[in-house]
């Protein structure tokens, strides 16, 4: 499995719209991408910050996703996110949830 690691900082006042942009926007686009598996968000309790993982059955999936829907979902953030998103790449090597471990 592969994962995508989105961090990013909210506008001031947005968490509400953030998780409502999350659910109504980003959600059903991502359900709709090939090896998609999972997506777990989190957001600070002062709802400054935010952390987006996406799970994906395998790196080409993702990287198909970076390219042609990434652009659409940078889009629908930008009315609750200040600045550019930092995205980071990680091969999954451990997930109870998931049942995954590290190939040996």
């Amino acid at each position: 499995m592969y994962a995508r690691h989105v961090s990013m900082d909210l506008k001031p006042n947005k968490g509400n719209e953030f998780t409502q942009t999350l659910e109504n926007e980003i959600l059903p686009l991502l359900r709709k991408q090939n090896g998609f598996e999972d997506e777990i968000t989190l957001a600070s309790r002062e709802g400054k910050k935010a952390v987006a993982i996406s799970l994906w059955d395998r790196k080409e999936s993702a990287d198909v996703y970076t390219r042609e829907t990434y652009p659409q979902v940078l889009k629908s953030l930008a009315k609750v996110v200040d600045g550019t998103p930092e995205v980071q790449a990680y091969e999954i090597v451990n997930s109870t949830f998931h049942k995954t471990a590290a190939h040996s």
